[in-house]
């Protein structure tokens, strides 16, 4: 496989066996290109044997492995990792293996983190993603309780007291697209039916405002509002979209807006302490703007959810 301190890519291969195929002698050409004769021999023959396609970049991997781990072996250890949720150094001595070889086998299968798997069930959680934007909008309400004026046990503590009653929650409506990761929240007093069809009319709009300007589907949890109401219903209708239930006690089907609301309270609700609950209302938007244009995605390779819907300029590649 080239790097980029390569001496030939692909290019430069087909540039080398141009000059060859053009009658000149191959020593001569190697030097001009900084590279050993045998490398160029081995180029120049793999040219000869396979054509165009042998001047491309292949897996360096062996076609054979006769000193892997037996399958039998490597089946054990899953269901070890699965059902006991073993790790390598407990799993190792069970089977008479090495924890390094326990290791890999756990790595081959994808099992080597324990928060890939489901829990209760031992299964590997398989992530997806939608092929475009707009395809599928998870939407979701985080629950916060409000902020006396003053602040609450954050900034003096829990010896100040119980929090102060009556004060209230906070409902945090948020919708996420599937593909992009684009999110967009608010903050309401209740997560009523009409409170969450107008959160739903809002959002679109704000999705049609950075290019999503179709939405097909909107994922949800399975609550009254979602299930029953006609307002809900009515909203869904006017976008043209189709509403879908996660199945009962199943978060990680809803899995992105529920990470995102992880996010929100890490790095927005509980980041610093507030003084104020209309302080903490205030540094929302700042937030929403750091996570859509600013703040580097691990899915999507490093890049703000912004590159995947209006990257028109190549600004953030």
């Amino acid at each position: 496989m080239s790097h980029r301190n390569a001496r030939l890519t692909v290019f430069g291969r087909r540039l080398l066996v141009e000059r060859v195929a053009s009658g000149r002698p191959v020593a001569h050409v190697a030097a001009e290109m900084g590279i050993s004769r045998a490398t160029a021999h081995k180029w120049i023959h793999r040219w000869r044997r396979e054509g165009e396609a042998g001047l491309a970049d292949r897996s360096s991997r062996p076609h054979r492995a006769p000193h892997r781990t037996p399958a039998a072996t490597e089946e054990r250890v899953c269901k070890l990792r699965r059902e006991r949720k073993l790790g390598p150094a407990r799993i190792g001595p069970v089977l008479g293996l090495p924890a390094s070889t326990v290791h890999r086998i756990l790595i081959r299968h994808g099992l080597n983190r324990l928060a890939w798997l489901d829990r209760p069930t031992g299964a590997v959680i398989r992530h997806y993603e939608r092929d475009h934007p707009g395809e599928l909008i998870h939407v979701d309400v985080k629950k916060l309780g409000r902020i006396p004026d003053g602040g609450g046990h954050r900034v003096h503590g829990r010896a100040a007291g119980r929090p102060v009653r009556g004060l209230g929650f906070d409902y945090v409506h948020s919708a996420v697209d599937d593909h992009s990761r684009l999110a967009y929240s608010e903050i309401h007093s209740d997560e009523k039916v009409a409170t969450c069809a107008g959160f739903l009319t809002r959002a679109a709009a704000f999705f049609h405002t950075h290019g999503i300007t179709r939405i097909e589907r909107v994922l949800t949890d399975n609550a009254w509002a979602y299930r029953k109401g006609l307002a809900w219903k009515a909203a869904l209708a006017d976008l043209g979209a189709a509403g879908k239930l996660t199945r009962a006690y199943r978060p990680q089907t809803n899995g992105k807006v529920e990470r995102f609301n992880r996010t929100l309270t890490e790095e927005w609700a509980y980041q610093r302490p507030y003084t104020t609950n209309d302080e903490r209302t205030a540094a929302l938007a700042d937030f929403l703007h750091t996570y859509n244009h600013h703040r580097c995605h691990t899915a999507l390779g490093g890049h703000p959810p912004i590159t995947r819907v209006n990257n028109a300029a190549g600004q953030y590649n």
